[in-house]
């Protein structure tokens, strides 16, 4: 994946994170809340 180079460092950190130590809870947590930050982030560039 060449693209994951490109991102900052805390990016690459919490994605070891979710492919090593997640606990099936903290996935949906994890999800939830970048779902929830990508729709704010989108709104506030339209």
């Amino acid at each position: 994946m060449k693209d994951f180079d490109k991102f900052p460092k805390s990016i690459k950190k919490a994605v070891r994170y979710i492919n090593q130590d997640a606990t099936k809870e903290q996935l949906e947590d994890i999800k939830k809340l970048i779902e929830y930050a990508i729709e704010r982030r989108s709104l506030t560039l339209e």
